[in-house]
């Protein structure tokens, strides 16, 4: 099924100014000159024109370094909308965003078991159309659906080869589009994160960075020459499965030995559990809710529990140990670390790097940032949101 966008902008250049003023928030026209390499006249001729239109608004002036100071531009935020959802293993979340990346209801978050889940679809989409209702009228101005998710995902398709089935001949997709009747982009959660740095993170402006998405498992999004890195087959970051684990623990994937076995938020809210029943001494209670129970731990490190820092210690050395083998392959510029895990990325940030400079050559890694993201706690779901503007005046195949 073709999807055509539903806002009629008469060229291509007025698509490519809302796009570039969605990722920078305020523009002059001489800042859009340069970056989308047109005239100084085309660009004023069509922001008069979106002006207008009321899809472009004058902010004022920009701070003056001597002379007289440009206008400076911004998109009228209510004028369209995006739907974002942000999906992992065992929960989703789902809001609607204005140009402003301002959500417009409270964030709705739904419990939804991916692995071994027949009706995780038709939950999905329920749900989704159920967020939709509540914009009435004004759903005409929602642009797309972004869906950030863990899995192969194979976003020319449309389809996620790991969970989301549709059982047919359908895509995933095709299948939200029927349920939804908006474009539908669908994007691994680890590459649409690292979407996220590069356009409006401390990936800005940068040429080679590596983006650990850590949470249920360890993600990877790769930014190489300044653009999102897929490989060939679109499935390149799959940093939790590196064999890096001396346990033989069975993983998810089938294989043994993979990373994710050993250094994720999940594996940690395991660990706390069994300690505290042995009697290790800490605040921390067992909860049965996996969510709930790594929140709990990494809000009693962050206030000072011995336990809980140990166990995020020893998760982070391990994720250390795997960003060595990515640095002396690819010799990234930075490092970011995003997803769930910033909650506690200054808890992290040290033993990351103990386990670099215990295994990394000084040579290559001298020059490599660490840093943690600063997209906060909805960097997800701006990250899908991202997704749908990035791809905003284009045609679904």
């Amino acid at each position: 099924m073709i999807v055509r966008q539903t806002i009629p902008f008469n060229t291509q250049l007025k698509y490519r100014l809302v796009r570039q003023l969605y990722f920078s928030g305020v523009a002059s026209c001489n800042d859009l000159s340069e970056s989308l390499g047109k005239s100084l006249p085309h660009i004023a001729k069509s922001l008069y024109e979106m002006i207008d239109e009321g899809f472009v608004i004058e902010k004022g002036y920009a701070p003056s370094n001597g002379g007289r100071p440009p206008l400076i531009y911004s998109l009228q935020p209510d004028k369209m909308y995006i739907l974002s959802v942000a999906i992992d293993q065992l929960y989703t979340r789902i809001g609607i965003l204005d140009l402003s990346n301002q959500f417009l209801f409270q964030v709705e978050t739904i419990e939804l078991r991916l692995l071994n889940n027949n009706d995780a679809l038709p939950l999905l989409a329920k749900a989704l159309t159920r967020v939709l209702s509540r914009m009435g009228k004004d759903r005409k101005k929602i642009i797309g659906a972004g869906l950030s998710m863990p899995g192969f995902v194979n976003t020319r398709s449309g389809i996620n080869f790991t969970y989301l089935h549709t059982n047919s001949k359908e895509s995933l997709r095709d299948y939200l589009v029927r349920q939804l009747h908006i474009p539908i982009y669908i994007e691994n959660d680890s590459n649409v994160l690292a979407l996220a740095e590069l356009k409006m993170g401390l990936a800005k402006g940068l040429q080679d960075v590596m983006v650990i998405d850590i949470g249920w498992g360890v993600g990877l999004g790769m930014i190489v020459n300044g653009g999102l890195f897929r490989g060939h087959t679109g499935y390149a970051g799959e940093l939790s499965h590196i064999p890096i684990s001396e346990s033989n623990t069975l993983c998810e994937c089938g294989k043994r030995g993979c990373l994710e076995t050993e250094a994720t938020l999940r594996v940690v809210a395991k660990k706390a559990i069994e300690g505290i029943r042995s009697g290790k001494v800490s605040s921390l209670r067992p909860l049965n809710n996996p969510e709930k129970m790594s929140e709990a731990i990494m809000s009693a490190a962050n206030q000072g529990d011995q336990y809980a820092i140990e166990l995020l210690t020893e998760m982070g050395f391990k994720i250390g140990k795997a960003i060595a083998i990515l640095i002396h392959i690819v010799n990234p510029e930075l490092i970011i670390l995003g997803g769930r895990g910033t909650e506690v990325g200054k808890i992290l940030i040290a033993p990351i790097q103990q386990a670099l400079n215990q295994y990394c050559i000084p040579r290559l890694s001298e020059h490599t940032g660490v840093k943690v993201s600063q997209l906060g706690h909805d960097a997800g779901l701006l990250a899908a949101a991202a997704l749908v503007m990035e791809k905003f005046g284009e045609t679904q195949p």
